[in-house]
């Protein structure tokens, strides 16, 4: 079975944007984005997808992804697009996923590429908004509150001047415990106890180092402490949970459904990070947070540093359904991007009076992509395969 020729079309965007303010936290610093993004363009309908591969969070990078995209079967996909009903279709993605339903495997990554960008597809064809894709029948929030993070790049005092108000604050730990120890003492200083402050040591304690460090934390004014040893530390994470009693959110270490089904049975865990490109993609996303809820674990809906528009879309387009989340990171591109340099329209909104966000309006991600774009466009695809993209338009 295969697509008739001209009637479909793939363009892959390799985006690299320059971030007016810059990210730094003990495992990476950030001062450009790094995305891949997607378009698949079926008979005039176009879907817009992203994933944002960080080498040490799946083991995938831009590169990789864009090798295992070109390996693809593209004509099948689109075949199966154009072959079977949007809404059969759409039920057998909820229930099997997107690698059985198109006999794709990869990555986390590659899996979240692609399935964002064909439920958005799907969600221009029949009309509906990417939470009713995946979440059918489920309320939407008019409004969310979304957290703010400290990184290493701001000072405290800065922060707690320019980034209210506060609902739920993250503190991206440094290589010195004394100073995540001030700035803990401070933001509870200034907010009271009633915001909950959680510190993400991105995997940089050690097994000696963490329960010391997590009581000193916690006396400080800790709430919970965010992936704080080597991935899947089961052992060491037990530990540390009995021992001090410090709540632990897992980010790093649930990268998949398995991945959380064994944190809960080691009992390493309080709450898992649920992000979309680093768990597989919108549906892959959902089960775990509906796991989470099964498991009476909490759960965080959270963003990758950077991400350009389609993820952010789609992890809200979750979050507005999920009113039990612990928090909500919601995407930072209005701080991150100048609105010229910004790829997608509308961009995604945060309401900096409040710190909210609201759904966005229209069908599938609710975005398109601008013609700045085009600078970062990489690979073509047709029906004779991939190739560079070579025209003065799409040149950097």
């Amino acid at each position: 079975m295969s697509d008739p020729a001209g009637t479909s079309a793939a363009r892959l965007y390799r985006v690299a944007l320059p971030m007016s303010v810059g990210f730094d936290h003990p495992a990476a610093r950030r001062t450009t984005s790094d995305s891949l993004v997607l378009a698949l363009t079926l008979d005039g309908v176009r879907g817009v997808g992203e994933c944002a591969p960080r080498a040490y969070v799946t083991g995938e990078t831009s590169g990789s992804v864009s090798e295992a995209l070109r390996q693809v079967p593209l004509d099948k996909v689109f075949a199966r697009l154009r072959t079977t009903p949007a809404r059969q279709l759409l039920d057998q993605l909820r229930e099997d996923g997107f690698g059985p339903t198109f006999g794709v495997e990869g990555g986390n990554n590659l899996v979240c590429l692609l399935e964002t960008a064909v439920l958005d597809l799907i969600g221009h064809q029949l009309g509906l908004s990417a939470g009713e894709l995946v979440w059918p029948g489920t309320p939407v929030a008019d409004r969310v509150a979304v957290s703010q993070v400290l990184d290493l790049s701001i000072g405290a005092e800065e922060f707690l001047d320019t980034r209210g108000p506060f609902h739920f604050v993250k503190v991206k730990a440094s290589q010195d415990i004394d100073r995540d120890v001030r700035t803990v003492t401070a933001i509870r200083e200034r907010l009271g106890a009633a915001v909950p402050v959680m510190v993400d040591a991105n995997m940089s304690w050690t097994p000696s180092t963490a329960v010391p460090y997590a009581r000193r934390l916690r006396a400080a004014g800790m709430t919970l402490v965010e992936e704080p040893l080597p991935r899947r530390s089961w052992d060491d994470l037990r530990t540390l949970r009995r021992e001090t009693g410090v709540r632990v959110l897992l980010d790093e270490s649930v990268c998949t459904l398995d991945d959380a089904r064994t944190a809960v049975a080691r009992e390493a865990c309080d709450a898992v990070n649920v992000r979309v490109a680093k768990n597989g993609g919108l549906i892959a996303s959902a089960r775990l947070i509906e796991y989470a809820r099964s498991a009476g674990i909490g759960f965080q809906i959270g963003v990758q540093v950077a991400e350009t528009g389609p993820l952010i879309n789609a992890s809200r387009a979750l979050a507005l359904r999920a009113p039990d989340a612990l928090a909500v990171e919601g995407g930072q591109s209005d701080r991150f991007f100048s609105e010229a340099d910004t790829i997608v329209t509308p961009r995604p909104a945060v309401d900096r009076t409040a710190n909210t966000i609201a759904p966005a309006e229209g069908t599938g991600l609710a975005l398109r992509l601008r013609d700045t774009a085009e600078r970062w466009a990489f690979l073509d695809w047709t029906h004779a395969g991939w190739h560079p993209t070579t025209s003065e338009e799409t040149s950097p």
